[in-house]
């Protein structure tokens, strides 16, 4: 084995918290809890990414209101029940090294859907379908809901639940929380005029539609301790004309490090139905390579990274900080071992598998 540590090896530590690698787990979303309460599925789920050697597991965009999941099988924290099933899965994944994160999230005009194998269509008032709420009332797409416009009080009582939600996680024994503003969910929604209409002091000019976004942030910012780091996940760009791009991501990712955020992961798209992306290996990577160069923030890199070297690559060039990876995932718990042994890295095998390890 090599004794130059690979940078995809090299611990990370933000805060307080110090991560063994590179190697993150992106949030993925099971579709698969009942009432928002996480179950012996995202235990296993979970549990196995952090067995199989990744430094951080975040567990998936979690609504901080029942209005705010995507689906009725999205996970919540807006209750003590969903706290408490939460803390199993947080101790299982702490006790084998690897530290437990979670997203936060609200689906703003793309909530209240089917889960995907249904479909992922519009629920019907029949299928228990719930009133969702965005900046303006532009629906998503054809056969969504037109979302309600929200008022001030709504964007006063979101907050407060972004805030409620992030101090449930600390009970839950999560080190690492996301707020995520990305992929067409309410944040997003204010962020991009693609779907911001309003003409108020939250829409119009960048600094109006960063307003609430960057409240909701602050907010989580606020009420989570302040040794543990907060990331935002964003859509650099809407790829879409006239819509949010990397420019706009960039002012907004230099006031999200005035609040105190700790890292920025560099996702894109989602917004609008339309949009055309230029999808390829690697392909989101240089917007985690500008903003982390021109915004003076911590970046990670997520997107069609599958191979341990072309990771390698990303943070040996100075691309990103980590590498948060969710489909790579999904074929394969155990990437983090793979990627050691294919980059001649020695690196400690959970004591029931290492007969398996030569």
């Amino acid at each position: 084995m090599s004794t130059a540590m690979p940078n995809l090896f090299e611990p990370l530590r933000l805060r307080g918290v110090t991560f063994r690698s590179r190697i993150f787990v992106s949030p993925m979303c099971m579709y698969s809890a009942e009432d928002g309460v996480p179950n012996d599925w995202h235990l296993v789920h979970l549990g196995s990414r952090a067995v199989g050697g990744a430094a951080l597991v975040i567990a998936e965009a979690t609504g901080v209101s029942p209005e705010g999941r995507i689906s009725p099988g999205d996970t919540g924290l807006w209750n003590g029940a969903q706290v408490d099933a939460f803390r199993r899965i947080t101790a299982f994944v702490s006790a084998h090294g690897s530290v437990p994160g979670l997203q936060l999230a609200h689906a703003g005009r793309k909530a209240s859907t089917h889960v995907p194998w249904k479909g992922g269509r519009a629920l019907s008032a029949a299928e228990g379908a719930w009133t969702t709420l965005a900046p303006s009332a532009v629906p998503f797409d054809d056969g969504y809901s037109t979302p309600r416009e929200m008022t001030l009080s709504d964007m006063d009582r979101v907050t407060a639940e972004f805030a409620a939600a992030a101090r449930r996680a600390v009970e839950a024994g999560f080190e690492v929380l996301e707020v995520h503003a990305a992929h067409g969910y309410l944040l997003h929604e204010f962020l991009s005029p693609l779907s911001n209409r309003r003409t108020d002091s939250f829409g119009g000019p960048l600094e109006n539609r960063m307003r609430f976004p960057l409240r909701v942030a602050g907010a989580a910012r606020e009420a989570f301790p302040a040794d543990r780091p907060v990331f935002v996940r964003i859509s650099a760009t809407d790829w879409a004309d006239g819509g949010w791009d990397l420019a706009q991501s960039t002012v907004f990712a230099h006031r999200l490090r005035e609040l105190g955020v700790d890292l920025v992961d560099c996702s894109s798209g989602g917004l609008v139905p339309y949009a055309k992306v230029a999808v390829g290996p690697g392909y989101q990577v240089p917007f985690a390579e500008a903003i982390r160069r021109d915004a003076g923030i911590a970046t990670a890199a997520v997107g069609m990274i599958t191979e341990p070297a072309q990771a390698e690559e990303i943070l040996a060039t100075g691309k990103a900080d980590a590498i948060l990876m969710a489909r790579a995932f999904l074929r394969d718990p155990y990437w983090p071992l793979h990627a050691a042994k294919a980059l001649g890295v020695d690196v400690e095998w959970p004591a029931q598998y290492r007969r398996a390890k030569t």
